[in-house]
């Protein structure tokens, strides 16, 4: 979604225009920032389950011009300060602990300046899935996994083919040779070259330490502002174990073929 020029009504730098956005997920661009913008999530759920939802934002690399708050009764919590350059930070929410409002900065000047980011709103286990503070390179228990399989925007089997660390950002990226596709919500992962090899990337934490291998590994994980981040990943070998395992005692979550 993006809002005309603060050029075009200078003259009103004092308003404050109210937005309402009925989209999960989607992104917010607002071009020369003069005034505040209110921006009310009303996503097409019932009342009842807004307490379970967690709302993220995610700043565009280069925004500025605005500070962005979070505001509930008129009480405002700063959120993300202009000119802040955390790499590729993510600032999520309880829905319920409020809504957004985005105030332009004072600027000499404005047409420099473009406010923007990227917003999800994700059920509170799947946000602490994804920002899990303890141990988050911690691997997975059976169960974990046997869980991971059946509720994860994606399931591969694959192979690590290299692995590209971004230093400022802090993360990894892992470059996924796929053999056996059992799930994607997106299309990450797809057919490459003449080959007709399938090929994706999986982002995690840098401070995780992920480096190329021999050996195939079961890869699952979610997508998060449109990559996919990386949940448990065991050995392939490991995978077929537990799960003969789970089924032999009747106590597979879901049934999916570990060959």
């Amino acid at each position: 979604l993006s809002f005309p020029s603060g050029l075009t009504h200078e003259s009103h730098k004092k308003d404050v225009e109210q937005v309402y956005l009925r989209c999960s997920e989607g992104s917010i661009e607002w071009m020369y920032p003069t005034g505040a913008l209110i921006v009310n999530l009303r996503p097409n759920t019932s009342p009842a389950s807004f307490k379970h939802l967690t709302v993220c934002i995610k700043p565009f690399k280069d925004s500025a011009g605005a500070n962005i708050y979070l505001e509930k009764t008129g009480e405002l919590k700063l959120l993300v300060r202009d000119g802040d350059r955390s790499p590729r930070k993510v600032y999520c929410f309880g829905y319920d602990q409020g809504g957004l409002f985005v105030e332009a900065t004072p600027q000499q000047d404005i047409s420099r300046k473009i406010t923007g980011f990227q917003y999800e709103l994700m059920s509170k286990g799947m946000a602490s899935d994804l920002h899990t503070v303890s141990a988050p390179c911690r691997p997975c228990s059976d169960t974990e996994v046997l869980l991971a399989v059946c509720t994860s925007d994606f399931v591969i089997r694959g192979s690590i083919q290299d692995v590209t660390n971004e230093e400022e950002e802090q993360e990894s990226i892992i470059h996924v040779g796929v053999n056996k596709l059992y799930r994607q919500k997106s299309k990450v992962f797809q057919l490459t070259g003449e080959s007709g090899n399938w090929r994706g990337q999986i982002k995690t934490l840098l401070e995780c330490g992920v480096r190329p291998g021999d050996g195939d590994f079961l890869f699952t994980g979610r997508m998060h502002f449109g990559e996919a981040r990386l949940g448990c990943a065991p050995r392939f070998k490991d995978f077929q174990r537990m799960y003969k395992e789970a089924k032999d005692k009747g106590l597979n979550p879901c049934e999916i073929g570990p060959d």
